[in-house]
């Protein structure tokens, strides 16, 4: 393979590092519910997360791995913390639970190729929902360029998550102790900057990766999502 091609290859596994920063914490994104009324669908399940009130960290468990083709990009940490509505507002008859959380953060990335180094801003109001179901759904939606990645090394560009809208990754939630958040190749909308060895035609990322979810006032408990 030439230099040239391995170089777009690398910044195109980068690209897919974008949507981790989405991968902090328990959530279900109200888009990917079905809509009450519409042709062909059911009426969103009735949403109930407890603790009521309690706050929750979201952590990343063993590894979160991005790939492109043959290239991969393992991170090891991505935390966020948050807090369950209090009553009544952690029930919803009919769709999910959202509340807003921090700006997660989002480090110790490697390649499998050599010679790029990221670093990732994260901004803004960032909120998440939950939504009870078979299986109950969990997601992350981040603000218009609430997620900035900037390489440097084999080329330096600039990557912006969600670049004209706010957007949402979305997962698949499991009641347990802790309970867990799993991405399964989540997608997130992504704008491209820069020079040579930019993927500036890119206009997606994905990722997989699992989170546990903890409760942080009361450790003994577990946060969960029921009708």
């Amino acid at each position: 393979m030439s230099t040239r091609h391995q170089h777009a290859r690398s910044l195109r596994v980068v690209v897919t590092g974008i949507v981790a920063a989405a991968a902090l914490l328990a959530a279900g994104a109200a888009n990917a519910a079905p809509l009450s009324g519409a042709a062909g669908t059911a009426a969103a399940e009735s949403t109930t997360v407890t603790p009521a009130g309690d706050e929750y960290a979201a952590k990343l468990t063993g590894e979160a791995t991005f790939t492109a083709g043959s290239v991969t990009v393992s991170c090891t940490v991505s935390e966020a913390t948050g807090q369950i509505p209090a009553a009544p507002g952690n029930h919803n008859d009919a769709g999910p639970v959202e509340s807003g959380i921090n700006a997660p953060t989002y480090d110790s990335c490697t390649a499998s190729l050599p010679g790029v180094d990221a670093t990732v801003e994260t901004t803004g109001d960032w909120t998440v929902s939950m939504q009870n179901g078979a299986p109950a759904t969990a997601g992350l939606t981040m603000p218009t360029a609430g997620f900035v990645l900037k390489t440097s090394g084999l080329a330096e560009c600039t990557v912006t998550a969600a670049p004209t809208e706010a957007a949402t990754a979305t997962g698949t939630w499991a009641n347990g102790s802790p309970s867990t958040l799993t991405f399964d190749e989540a997608a997130v909308p992504v704008k491209v900057e820069g020079g040579f060895g930019c993927p500036t035609s890119a206009t997606s990322s994905a990722f997989s990766a699992t989170y546990e979810i903890t409760d942080t006032t009361d450790p003994g408990a577990d946060v969960t999502v029921t009708s």
